[in-house]
């Protein structure tokens, strides 16, 4: 693809969400409600509300944040290296507040960009509108009102694997598949994920996964570049 952006201002990320209740009982009439109005198309005749509350975790609304895993490339030795770190918790303040701290700390260049896969449609407004429900302020790279889309500082895998074809998905475990990635997902998915934390509450097994993904979403930009891959020992945790 030949993109121009260095591999040093792209700021890799992935996030793990569940939904804020771990049971529909515990959601007041009111929040009840709402879900079931929210959901109405997506659930048409084939689920009641509280059967489809397994999924509030992939809406802001009724959905928190556990787990943001971030990786940056650097150079060492004249080697390529890739190091991670994550934000992860019970508190979701806290870790937002932290993920910002870091945005507004190193990635506040203008050739900065956040990367994802499906970032666009998930990772990035999903982060935006829980720091909003938090009263954080957007860091710039979140924040895109009067922002014309070619000055939006975000890169997106899926995006860039459609080729313009915007009826197309393809997840990040096919998209890996197919270019001879590692795949990221040997233990659990994403259906799994709010099983893991509220039943098992097992978060540190959230947290591998989340790194794993957002290793591959590297990966995966380093193959759209005809790049060599990073081997294990070029992945550092920080």
């Amino acid at each position: 693809m030949n993109l121009s952006i260095k591999l040093e201002d792209i700021l890799f990320l992935d996030i793990e969400t569940v939904p804020q209740k771990e049971n529909w009982k515990e959601l007041s009439e009111e929040t009840q409600a709402l879900f079931e109005k929210k959901t109405q198309y997506q659930r048409k005749e084939e689920f009641t509300a509280e059967a489809f509350y397994g999924r509030a975790g992939i809406w802001a609304e009724f959905g928190k944040i556990i787990c943001i895993s971030v990786g940056y490339f650097v150079d060492v030795e004249k080697k390529k290296q890739l190091r991670l770190t994550s934000f992860f918790g019970d508190d979701e303040h806290m870790l937002l507040t932290d993920f910002k701290a870091l945005l507004d700390k190193h990635f506040v260049k203008k050739s900065n960009v956040l990367c994802a896969h499906n970032g666009k449609e998930f990772d990035f407004p999903f982060i935006a509108r829980r720091m909003i429900v938090h009263q954080i302020a957007l860091p710039n790279k979140l924040n895109l009102f009067g922002k014309k889309p070619w000055e939006v500082p975000h890169l997106d895998t899926l995006e860039l694997w459609k080729f313009g074809d915007y009826k197309h998905y393809t997840s990040l475990k096919l998209l890996t598949s197919i270019l001879g990635i590692p795949s990221p997902k040997d233990d659990i998915d994403g259906s799994e994920v709010a099983r893991v934390y509220y039943e098992e509450k097992n978060l540190q097994r959230i947290v591998d996964y989340c790194e794993k993904d957002t290793v591959a979403v590297a990966q995966v930009l380093l193959r759209f570049n005809n790049q060599d891959l990073l081997k294990e020992s070029d992945i550092v945790s920080v």
